[in-house]
């Protein structure tokens, strides 16, 4: 075992474990207690902390529960767990859009920064990370984490279709985002959930804070773990995360920034930050493979779970079938998120993530954050086409690799 892969001392063990128990703690109590009204400069950092410490946990005791389960299901497990606070705030843009015109674009402009945050930033820095922990040029990819593939292509194709119907000659029922759309993105999240849960199996070797409390509990023993780290950090982070959401909106009030900027960037930065430290965390511990596949996982759960859940919300919230309506901006965000995801996975169904395709992917990514008008969009979005079709018309390899991925069985 290598220097970079020596387990942590148990007193070292202890203090992660004690003061990742600690964070949450604060706000966790005060808002089950009643709250306070805090103003956004001590609210913002209370819930961040309280979000940290909650990452930490979760990425022990995903850690701890791959000894029982599929490692497919842990992953989606954690995904699931890390990704609570986007869907808590998402789905209550819906709410209340349903009810207040204004807040119609809020909906999509959260969901798409998240889901653009998490392979623009997240996929790109795992990669980084993995590769310069281990001083190589590529991330390479276990063929059992094509499952996931698999459902982030289906989930992506489907997504083109959201915003093509706007420009099609369709009644307005037929449009935005409607309840059809959910009943097919419910669909293939229950399909890969049932895979998930039949998945690959393998014998981890655990480290830090894990190891020690697998060490030093039986197998029941260290089931009652999993199961009281991850309830208790997933209430401290669906307590912590919206108003840490908010907290950081009100301050960015003060700057002027587009409201529909804040939202789209801002908010998804409290929301997904469980979700890249744990992924981070595994990169750094040398375990790159799992945390791209948290990861690939986060974003196939959200293009179907996090999706769907919109306009069934928002129909619920309005008491009728109708569907979450679009504008132009948020057709051009669906299309560009869209586009953004089918290259992404293209770069992974051959197995090889290199340091130079996290870099572009970054790249594209960062560039596009300082524009917000309307043919900007668009153009990244025929930027991300186009480099999707020239890969597929220049490497058969990938040709071939992304259809293995379409007709993976597990």
């Amino acid at each position: 075992m290598s220097s970079r892969e020596t387990p942590a001392p148990s007193a070292s063990a202890i203090v992660w474990i004690a003061v990742a128990l600690l964070l949450p703690l604060p706000w966790t109590l005060q808002t089950l207690m009643g709250g306070f009204h805090f103003v956004p400069e001590i609210a913002a950092p209370l819930t961040g902390i309280a979000i940290l410490g909650a990452a930490f946990l979760l990425s022990w005791a995903t850690e701890l529960a791959e000894r029982d389960i599929p490692q497919a299901l842990a992953l989606l497990i954690l995904a699931l767990v890390s990704v609570l606070p986007e869907y808590a705030i998402d789905v209550t843009f819906a709410i209340k859009a349903a009810h207040n015109p204004e807040w119609l674009q809020y909906p999509v402009a959260n969901m798409t920064g998240a889901n653009r945050l998490l392979i623009g930033f997240g996929w790109s820095s795992v990669v980084l990370v993995s590769c310069w922990r281990r001083g190589e040029t590529d991330l390479v990819i276990p063929v059992h984490h094509r499952l996931e593939m698999k459902y982030l292509l289906l989930s992506t194709l489907y997504s083109f279709v959201i915003p093509l119907r706007e420009y099609l000659p369709l009644p307005e029922t037929m449009k935005g985002l409607n309840v059809f759309d959910a009943a097919v993105l419910f669909v293939l999240f229950i399909a890969y959930a049932r895979a998930a849960s039949k998945g690959h199996r393998e014998e981890t070797e655990l480290a830090g804070p894990a190891e020690w409390i697998g060490a030093r509990t039986s197998n029941n023993g260290r089931r009652a773990v999993v199961a009281a780290l991850l309830v208790y950090a997933t209430v401290a982070i669906f307590l912590a995360a919206e108003t840490f959401a908010e907290s950081l909106v009100e301050l960015g009030h003060h700057l002027p920034i587009d409201e529909f900027v804040l939202v789209q960037w801002v908010a998804p930065l409290a929301s997904e930050s469980p979700e890249f430290l744990v992924a981070l965390m595994f990169a750094w511990r040398l375990r790159g493979h799992v945390a791209i596949g948290t990861l690939i996982s986060s974003k196939v759960n959200q293009w179907t779970l996090l999706v769907g859940a919109l306009p069934v919300a928002f129909a619920l919230s309005s008491g009728a079938l109708i569907p979450l309506p679009l504008d132009g901006r948020q057709t051009e965000e669906l299309f560009l998120t869209s586009a953004q995801s089918l290259l992404a996975a293209l770069l992974i169904v051959d197995l090889e993530f290199s340091r130079l395709e996290a870099v572009l992917l970054a790249a594209v990514f960062s560039v596009q954050l300082f524009f917000t008008e309307a043919a900007v969009r668009t153009s990244f979005a025929l930027l991300y086409m186009f480099m999707f079709v020239a890969l597929m018309f220049a490497s058969p390899d990938r040709r071939t690799a992304f259809v293995a991925a379409l007709r993976y069985k597990g």
